[in-house]
């Protein structure tokens, strides 16, 4: 049995992508800030049958030292880590260390996911990640990530956090050539919190938009491609893929952090 770990795990894509990799009987981490929603998840979990074990965490994912606590309480190997969790707060809000929410949550938590796992992930013997990001990406300000000279638009902060996991995708699956599998792709629109937050409802059920998460963490194409960005199940060209230098200032802004 394989074991992975799913950020975001409660939310409407995050539920679908933990019951997809159980379905198939991986032993699943489930992972999210709030105590109360994923032990109503386990609940509704424990509900089926003939599915992989799990368990729950409860870890602040826009804390580098909850991560970094988190990760040293793992023993076991990680086969799949799929980052999923995001925010997407309508008023500009920061973390206890003072980083604003989406910059620290939706970018800093999926480099510190990464790097904090990854010893557990090179034991494995076909490793993967895969990063949650979106088509809805752009506008990455480097000189300003976390709005504080930018009027905070919560649209903004989210699209350019989205860009940021594109790129972090190719420059650690780079970083990490030939021993992690690192690859970036949009889950579909579901009707979820954060679409909500964002201004928008959804044209896809949850099932529908974990599809290509699901396909890159459980199938050979997640492990023959990495520093890739998918949509709708299909390898996808991106337009910020090119942009070297960005990508080498973002990872060592991430790394600075």
């Amino acid at each position: 049995m394989k074991n992975a770990i799913v950020t975001g795990a409660y939310g409407a894509i995050g539920k679908e992508i933990a019951m997809g990799l159980l379905s198939k009987n991986y032993n699943i981490l489930l992972v999210g800030r709030d105590q109360q929603k994923l032990d109503q998840h386990k609940k509704s979990l424990s509900s089926f049958n003939n599915l992989g074990k799990f368990q729950i965490s409860c870890v602040d994912l826009s804390s580098k030292d909850d991560i970094f606590n988190f990760a040293h309480t793992i023993s076991f190997n990680v086969d799949v880590l799929v980052n999923n969790a995001a925010t997407a707060p309508v008023k500009r809000l920061e973390n206890n260390q003072g980083i604003e929410m989406q910059w620290a949550t939706n970018v800093l938590g999926y480099y510190w996911m990464i790097t904090a796992f990854e010893q557990h992930l090179l034991k494995s013997e076909y490793p993967r990640v895969v990063n949650v990001a979106s088509y809805w990406a752009g506008g990455l300000d480097l000189d300003d990530p976390e709005f504080k000279i930018r009027r905070y638009n919560n649209d903004a902060a989210y699209r350019q956090s989205k860009q940021a996991d594109r790129m972090l995708s190719y420059g650690l699956a780079d970083r990490y050539k030939n021993k992690i599998s690192i690859n970036a792709c949009h889950p579909g629109d579901a009707n979820s919190k954060l679409s909500n937050d964002l201004g928008f409802g959804g044209s896809e059920s949850a099932k529908q938009a974990a599809t290509t998460p699901l396909l890159l963490a459980t199938s050979p194409i997640g492990i023959e491609n990495s520093g890739e960005y998918f949509e709708h199940g299909r390898l996808n060209a991106c337009r910020f893929k090119d942009q070297k230098d960005t990508i080498m200032r973002l990872l060592e802004i991430c790394q600075k952090y």
